[in-house]
């Protein structure tokens, strides 16, 4: 079985031609789906605005509370990797419903530690059960017809967006204002009531791989050895996400520097200006369908490395601050739901572990990311964390144009 899954490794159209449902993905499945990973993915992100606070709460200095983002990257970079396969092999409604209360349980762990160390470990585990949203992207590229694929991810990824910037934003002025500690028994809350409502809307979905689950994981390395493409998206997708990440771990350190002097709810205020990237992944979704994935691509890297310059030219007036995070955040989305179309186009039945890959690689580069960040700030401030940005999105253009002449 488990070779059948990567005999080609770059599929016909009469292959892939052959998964195309009949009707239409309905509507409202979309959005549940977009509201969905919105909601899961806000885990791994309210940390963000409030590590200042958790810093001051265990007596912690800037650079180590800045490991809780990417002890929790980490953990969501194991979930990808251990359990996101399964999404090829299990029934994924349960799959997913079964996370969802492990997330829950794991988020009142971090609400009620007493101890950085405990912190530390609910941090890890929340990141392992809040891969949900990388299930449910593959199952709605799987239920998509060829012609509206690209619009349908780049919906379900714009929840995913805006789940990623609000949680900023709302973390940082319930951190503020009721403790950071608030925000984690909130995310347990909405974890709890998420469950329910999937239990009574989503659809089982059960998918083809027959195999042992040691040969779904063996998979992965069958798969990236035989799809170069795979290979090219996952390594422009770790250059973008760890310059990404970067960012927006060291930007709550930024704004309560000197330069500025604001507290955790402007923090979090920066992620609603970051969603106008919701607008870009739309954009992106129907542009993969017009002009196909590396016309995006390209696109999103150029903006990505034009926003790093004005923030490290402009970032300490307020002006050039925020239109860095908004170009910085439509780069980002364009790259990345042009990559995903990309290899979701590869081999159909395989799309679970296609993604896993793919976002693990991403993952892998938000965790350098979020550290190398942590430790450019503290040794060189903001002009260091812009230089790590740019080494980042410098490598992501490199490795897209050369790595990408060489595939054709």
């Amino acid at each position: 079985m488990k070779d059948q899954l990567v005999a080609a490794p770059q599929p016909t159209q009469t292959t892939h031609a052959a998964t195309v449902p009949a009707a239409p993905l309905a509507p409202a499945l979309v959005w549940l789906m977009a509201v969905t990973c919105g909601l899961v993915v806000a885990n791994i992100y309210y940390n963000q605005p409030l590590l200042a606070e958790i810093g001051r709460t265990f007596g912690l200095s800037e650079s180590r509370v800045s490991l809780v983002a990417t002890i929790t990257q980490v953990g969501y970079t194991l979930g990808l990797l251990f359990v996101v396969p399964l999404g090829d092999k299990r029934e994924r409604k349960g799959l997913i419903l079964a996370l969802l209360m492990a997330a829950a349980v794991c988020m009142a762990g971090a609400a009620a530690a007493p101890s950085f160390a405990l912190l530390a470990v609910a941090s890890l585990l929340i990141g392992i059960f809040s891969a949900v949203p990388q299930l449910l992207i593959p199952m709605a590229a799987s239920l998509a017809s060829n012609e509206e694929r690209g619009r349908v991810v780049g919906k379900v990824m714009s929840g995913l967006l805006i789940g990623i910037l609000l949680s900023r934003t709302i973390s940082g002025y319930v951190g503020l204002h009721f403790g950071w500690r608030t925000m984690f028994w909130v995310g347990a809350g909405i974890m709890v009531l998420l469950t329910a409502t999937l239990y009574r809307m989503l659809p089982r979905n059960q998918p083809s791989f027959a195999g042992s689950y040691g040969s779904l994981l063996r998979s992965l390395g069958t798969l990236t050895s035989a799809l170069p493409t795979l290979r090219r998206s996952a390594l422009v997708g770790l250059c973008m996400f760890g310059g990404f990440s970067a960012f927006w771990t060291t930007l709550v350190f930024f704004l309560e520097s000197d330069a500025y002097h604001y507290h955790a709810d402007v923090a979090g205020l920066f992620g609603l200006i970051g969603a106008s990237g919701a607008f870009a992944a739309s954009f992106a979704g129907k542009s993969a369908d017009r002009k196909g994935p590396d016309y995006g691509i390209t696109l999103g890297i150029l903006l990505f490395l034009g926003a790093y310059v004005l923030l490290g030219f402009g970032g300490y007036y307020l002006v050039g601050l925020v239109v860095g995070v908004i170009i910085l955040d439509v780069g980002q989305q364009i790259t990345h739901i042009s990559n995903q179309t990309r290899i979701f186009t590869l081999l159909p039945e395989a799309r679970s572990r296609l993604n896993t890959v793919y976002m693990t690689a991403s993952f892998m580069g938000a965790s350098l990311g979020s550290f190398l960040g942590g430790l450019a700030w503290d040794h060189f401030q903001w002009p260091g964390v812009c230089g790590v940005g740019l080494g980042f999105v410098g490598l992501a253009y490199l490795v897209n144009r050369f790595y990408g002449r060489a595939l054709k």
